[in-house]
């Protein structure tokens, strides 16, 4: 249901809304069960934390903020005050709930541990010297944030596979077209 194309969750949490540029943006966490699914898709629990309306509420809000962070350290701007104060209250949480059997270790826990998980995570990009590899994806139509740890700092697209992909195929269609009018 989820896609984690960036590979630091905190990033990959700001893109559950899909097309931020678009007129209608698409909104992956709309439900409860949405917001559930992602923490165990992301792998940060192993079992559905039980999210309500109000934890909902809450992630989109953390979400928001963690993108005004990204956005303003990519446009070079301060950071917004309230968006600092949102994430800090949220990294002062408890961690997830680790635990160890026999078989394994599991994580589990409510929603509020992995906000907390994110926010932690979040700061640590934001305010570190990671903060200077954020990029935007350079498709039009998406707006993912992401870390660029090429070895040339040269990548543009969130992810080569559905981004970068689409991209290409498009600067190719359009080079076939133009040569075909001529």
């Amino acid at each position: 249901m989820h896609a984690f194309p960036c590979g630091t969750l905190p990033l990959d949490f700001v893109g559950t809304l899909r097309a931020r540029r678009n007129a209608v943006p698409t909104e992956k966490l709309a439900t409860p069960g949405q917001l559930d699914a992602w923490f165990v898709e992301a792998g940060m629990f192993d079992a559905v934390p039980g999210a309500d309306e109000t934890d909902l509420g809450i992630a989109v809000d953390l979400r928001e903020s963690i993108y005004s962070l990204v956005a303003a350290r990519l446009a070079g701007e301060p950071l917004p005050t309230r968006a600092v104060a949102e994430v800090n209250r949220h990294a002062a949480g408890l961690p997830v709930t680790l635990r160890l059997h026999a078989d394994g270790a599991t994580r589990t826990g409510v929603v509020a541990q992995g906000l907390a998980a994110l926010a932690r995570e979040a700061a640590e990009i934001v305010g570190g010297d990671e903060a200077a590899l954020l990029r935007e994806c350079a498709r039009p139509e998406c707006a993912q944030v992401y870390l660029d740890r090429s070895r040339g700092h040269r990548r543009e697209w969130c992810a080569m596979k559905t981004c970068g992909n689409r991209v290409k195929a498009a600067t190719y269609r359009a080079r076939q077209q133009s040569g075909a009018g001529s």
